[in-house]
């Protein structure tokens, strides 16, 4: 019977063919390094791929010190069709940067500041920005 990695790799030896121990060896070692290249150039191709698709999904946006952002914090409340329940918070301040993607924000100058991925953030609008 043929299996896929037949059809990539070849059929392995006939039973019947006698080898001695250092062929074998070196022949494994072998069809070892073709299938750890394989599976190299496969995993570089696919990151190459995702990265891409990251990069033109993805906003550079930089947020300063006093912006005014919405925050995506989903919340499920019984009773009521998650469509129809806000995903977004706001307005919250932007009180710091930490990093290029890491802010600190606070809703209001009384309530507990939060730490948050660039990701989760949202310029402020009278709207919510995705409803």
């Amino acid at each position: 019977m043929k299996l896929p990695t037949d059809l990539m790799l070849g059929r392995p030896l006939e039973e019947t063919e006698e080898r001695s121990l250092p062929e074998f060896v070196e022949d494994l070692r072998e069809r070892m390094d073709r299938i750890h290249r394989f599976a190299r150039e496969k995993l570089k191709i696919h990151s190459d791929k995702m990265k891409q698709r990251l990069d033109t999904t993805s906003t550079e946006t930089a947020f300063k010190p006093g912006d005014a952002v919405w925050l995506y914090a989903p919340k499920r409340k019984k009773g009521k069709s998650p469509k129809l329940q806000s995903n977004w918070e706001g307005p919250y301040t932007i009180i710091k940067k930490i990093n290029d993607l890491v802010y600190r924000i606070q809703l209001s100058p009384r309530s507990k500041p939060k730490v948050v991925h660039l990701e989760r953030l949202a310029k402020y609008t009278e709207d919510n920005p995705h409803n």
